[in-house]
């Protein structure tokens, strides 16, 4: 069995034991959440598919920990203009533990 949901703008697959990193959310290591924007389930044999989302479906999930992904380096520059910028990003994440899609 597994979904697909929308969190933070963009579409992950979940199955039940999976951990899936997702942008930000509230709430501490241990707290339960639900996400419930699901776009498809599949149990083997039948595929529901929402327009636009699958009525009466979420994820349900335990939060496993918060923490930030590597560094991207940002530069731009110009050549023979003297212009260069350079910048940094960490996005934060939360790793979610799909218990149950239902």
């Amino acid at each position: 069995m597994y979904a697909i949901f929308k969190s933070g703008g963009r579409q992950y697959e979940a199955r039940p034991g999976h951990v899936v990193r997702l942008e930000k959310l509230p709430g501490q290591v241990g707290d339960s959440v639900e996400l419930g924007e699901v776009l498809l389930v599949s149990d083997g044999e039948q595929v529901r598919i929402g327009q636009p989302l699958v009525e009466g479906v979420a994820v349900q999930g335990k939060i496993v920990e918060h923490g930030r992904l590597p560094k991207v380096v940002i530069f731009k520059h110009k050549r023979r203009k003297d212009y260069r910028k350079k910048q940094g990003h960490r996005q934060s994440f939360t790793a979610v533990r799909i218990e149950n899609i239902g």
